[in-house]
This record gives C-alpha cells, sequence and structure tokens, in this order.
C-alpha cells in the first residue's frame, strides 16, 4: 500500500530566505554560471548552456517541499519502499526565453506536463500582451512551476499568475535566473502566496525597463537574434 508524505523542508544552506517566499539561491556553481551569462562576449552556445545548468540548480532547490508517495520496488537482491512524486507538476515556460529552462527541469521532472503561455512585451508601454496560451479549461496541475530567465518589472509573471489562477493551480513557484528588486516587489504585492526562486537579484531597472547590470535580453541571447 501506498503512503503520501509532504515533504516539507528546512530552507537549503544555500539559499538566502530575502522575504517570506523569495528565495535567492547561493552557490559557487551559480556565481560561476551567472557571471558567463552576464559577459557579453558569451556565445549563443555557451549562453544556452549556461541556462540550462543554472534552470537545474533553482529546480532542485524550488522542488524540496514536493509531496512523495511511498511504492513497493523490488531490486536485484531483496523488496522495500521507495518515493516518488504524488503531484502533478506542470513546467509553465514564459514563451520565448522561457524555453531554454524547459528541458534541464525536465531531465529531473520527467513527468511533469509543459504548458506554454506566449506573453512579450510591447517596448512602447513595457506591458506584457499575451499572444499564446493553450491550458485546458480544467483539471489544473497541483503544483505549477513558471519559468523565466528574467523577472524585470514583473508584467509578465503577473499576467502568468493571474492565467494559472482562472486555471485553479494551488501552488506555483516563480524561477528565474535574475529578477529586479521592483519585480519581485510586484509580485509579492500581488500574490504573496507564490514563491520566487532566483539565482540573482539586481537593484534597479534603466529607463526602457532593462535590469541593471543584468545580462541584456536573455530570449535574444538564447536564440541568436540579437540582430
Amino acid at each position: 500500500m501506498s503512503t503520501t508524505t509532504n515533504q516539507t523542508a528546512e530552507m537549503s544552506p544555500h539559499s538566502q530566505q530575502i522575504a517570506s517566499g523569495v528565495f535567492e539561491v547561493q552557490h559557487p556553481l551559480i556565481e560561476c554560471h551567472l557571471t558567463a551569462l552576464r559577459d557579453a562576449t558569451t556565445s549563443p552556445l555557451s549562453f544556452r548552456a549556461h541556462v540550462r545548468r543554472l534552470a537545474t540548480l533553482l529546480a532542485y532547490e524550488a522542488t524540496q517541499d514536493l509531496s512523495i508517495e511511498m511504492v513497493p520496488v523490488t531490486t536485484p537482491l531483496t523488496k522495500t519502499t521507495g518515493g516518488k512524486l504524488a503531484q502533478r507538476i506542470g513546467l509553465i515556460p514564459i514563451l520565448r526565453a522561457g524555453l531554454g529552462m524547459v528541458d534541464p527541469v525536465l531531465d529531473l521532472i520527467p513527468t511533469a506536463e509543459v504548458w506554454h503561455l506566449g506573453l512579450y512585451r510591447d517596448e512602447d508601454t513595457a506591458q506584457p500582451v499575451e499572444y499564446y496560451s493553450k491550458l485546458p479549461p480544467d483539471h489544473p496541475v497541483d503544483v505549477a512551476l513558471v519559468v523565466d530567465p528574467m523577472l524585470a518589472t514583473g508584467g509578465s509573471m503577473l499576467a502568468a499568475l493571474e492565467t494559472l489562477k482562472k486555471w485553479g493551480v494551488g501552488q506555483v513557484k516563480l524561477l528565474s535566473i535574475i529578477a529586479s528588486e521592483e519585480g519581485i516587489k510586484h509580485v509579492e504585492t500581488e500574490y504573496p502566496d507564490t514563491q520566487i526562486y532566483v539565482c540573482k537579484i539586481d537593484p534597479e531597472l534603466n529607463d526602457v525597463k532593462y535590469i541593471v547590470p543584468g545580462l541584456g535580453d536573455a530570449g535574444d541571447r538564447i536564440f541568436n537574434t540579437l540582430h
């Protein structure tokens, strides 16, 4: 017979809890990969690789409290018990930059469902515009991991959270490589129950709402469309 347990782990020693639901993951490997992402001379190939590595580290931290179901398992030597995920996990990439974080998270959670949300920022108003959503009308996932390399103004994340709220998702976690203090504050204010996991919080946005010091446009650098 299987049983379900909630893994309510203590905060990882590699995560600094900035606020009630905001975690800045700190680790020497994160620092090294993040430095390479910031470097303007990093090639698209290398940039994608560093994004994947950082996404893996973020997902490891963000999934510590997922529920585990204990099930029987037969090894080559004997019978024992082991754990498997007890919840439906949804991976929600924000198109298009979020696509760069999908595969590494799927490597860790191969049973996750992937549901895409298409949002882009209107460069004149800096407001998000939704152009694609294929979420089903019912049967929401138990936990949604929203992935987007950058959390700048927070507009796209707020739009995504509103969509997931309407879908009926019970728990949502945001995973971003770099976030601005302003963006985090906006998300915290509107959705205080949402957990936010980031590799680094940068202090400000410039006059065109890019994160400073940041790493430029993550989507352009991932897909080599800087032209």
